[in-house]
């Protein structure tokens, strides 16, 4: 399916003028973001990863929890049917915003996915035909994340820091769209959440989108560099502060190489 779509998203604090996106530009996007997560490849639409309780579905991965399941990070896949729902897409009749994920564990969900059944099929179907819609989400989302990060601080004077940042790594000094800066902070905001949830935090700290533009090296000329920098020390403070026993160790060299493509 051609990755084509256009969308429009305003911050009154950020734009002047509402930002529209390319047809080249959601393209080059959404094709970056399905490459980090899950590698380009079908068999990894519909997956559940290592040492996690809930599995992730589509381009961006979104986390999808089991009936009755809790989790400190932000369950998304329900906010993407919402978003598909609001823009009157036709879903398989069973799944709506409320649905949890059918499979209660991960060797129900590779029983099902193994044997190819007919609720498997049918969500693998539809996340391949939205592809282009799942990436409008991650654009919503991204435009809904500085006013949220912004109304956390109360500091007058590091919310004006935060929105500097911000703009730094999305924009070129003349003022246009800078497509990677606006890469990074998409990529970011869907792999590692906006960091304005009190849960998604070990030992007090946390690793989103907000953490990682608080401790950007100024000095560093290359902004979308600054941010890899600042997101790879945010993402090794995780590793070291978390419960040994989720093994985040493990994914800290898949997670280094994500951060490479945001300036090399």
């Amino acid at each position: 399916m051609r990755l084509v779509f256009f969308f429009i998203f305003t911050f009154s604090v950020l734009f002047a003028t509402p930002l529209t996106l390319s047809d080249k530009q959601a393209a080059f996007i959404a094709q970056k973001v399905w490459q980090n997560e899950g590698a380009g490849l079908d068999k990894y639409l519909v997956h559940w990863n290592e040492g996690e309780d809930f599995a992730s579905v589509g381009i961006g991965h979104f986390i999808w929890f089991p009936v009755g399941h809790t989790e400190r990070f932000r369950e998304v896949f329900p906010m993407v049917l919402t978003f598909m729902q609001n823009k009157g897409v036709n879903m398989p009749s069973w799944l709506n915003a409320k649905t949890p994920l059918p499979w209660n564990n991960k060797a129900a969900f590779f029983a099902a996915k193994n044997a190819k059944s007919s609720q498997y099929i049918e969500l693998f179907t539809f996340l391949k035909h939205t592809m282009p819609l799942q990436a409008a989400f991650m654009a919503q989302r991204l435009s809904e994340a500085l006013p949220q990060m912004l109304e956390t601080i109360e500091e007058p004077k590091k919310q004006a820091l935060i929105q500097k940042r911000f703009d730094e790594v999305m924009y070129n000094l003349d003022g246009s769209i800078n497509e990677r800066g606006l890469y990074v902070l998409l990529d970011y905001t869907n792999f590692k959440g906006e960091g304005t949830l009190e849960s998604e935090r070990y030992k007090g700290q946390g690793w989103g989108l907000l953490q990682v533009l608080e401790h950007m090296n100024p000095n560093e000329p290359n902004k979308q560099k600054a941010f890899a920098l600042s997101a790879k020390a945010m993402l090794d403070r995780r590793i070291k502060n978390s419960p040994p026993a989720r093994g985040e160790e493990r994914w800290r060299a898949g997670w280094n190489k994500r951060l490479e493509t945001y300036w090399k």
